[in-house]
């Protein structure tokens, strides 16, 4: 099979996604870094976004696009339910992060408590975090509500749903604004943990991905 290639950075959250699917479906990949919205990087992508995937010939960017590429030519295990509704309920999950989780809150919260400061050496804006909370509350309200007692987003088995907003929420985990937005939603500290635990997600770590980059 042709190698996968995916450009994106350690410290990206949806890049994390993709190398976190590949891992799950064992599959070996390279990790290519660009600069951001340098010359090379929006010959790949035109908006300027991470990441950019790989396969062969085959060149494919948004993270959701590239997850279900990758369920589907590697099939085992699959990461999508068969049932309609749970396949449904991954779908949703899916866009949740990517239009709540994602804009209006985890590119200001984490952006400001963590990107800025580990890569360009900035304070935190508290204002724009003080802002971003109840838009936030919203959000992790309502996936608290969608997890419910299962153990993964659309059931007992991992989707692709999950590894979309784990990254994420990793991210969350090392805020304080992390104890207040779960104060009253344990469901999904627990669930956090359980994914923080699997092996796709101890490879793909910020550090563990700057020492494979770093060693290319």
């Amino acid at each position: 099979m042709s190698e996968f290639v995916v450009y994106s950075h350690p410290g990206s959250p949806f890049g994390r996604s993709v190398m976190a699917t590949l891992e799950e479906k064992g599959a070996p990949f390279r990790l290519a870094r660009l600069a951001p919205k340098s010359p090379e990087h929006l010959a790949l992508h035109p908006f300027g976004r991470i990441p950019i995937f790989d396969h062969g010939d085959f060149r494919l960017y948004e993270t959701q696009a590239i997850l279900r590429y990758l369920d589907s030519v590697l099939p085992n295990p699959p990461l999508t339910p068969a049932d309609p509704r749970r396949a449904a309920r991954m779908d949703q999950v899916m866009n949740i992060n990517d239009w709540y989780l994602f804009q209006g809150v985890g590119n200001v919260i984490i952006f400001h408590r963590v990107v800025g400061p580990r890569v360009m050496g900035t304070a935190p804006d508290e204002d724009a975090i003080r802002a971003a909370m109840p838009k936030a509350h919203t959000v992790f309200d309502e996936l608290a509500r969608l997890l419910g007692t299962q153990p993964f987003f659309a059931g007992d088995a991992i989707s692709l749903a999950d590894l979309m907003i784990a990254p994420q929420m990793a991210f969350f985990a090392l805020t304080p604004e992390w104890s207040e937005l779960t104060a009253s939603h344990a469901n999904l500290v627990t669930w956090l943990a359980n994914m923080q635990a699997r092996p796709s997600m101890q490879a793909t770590t910020w550090e563990r991905l700057t020492e494979v980059a770093q060693a290319a």
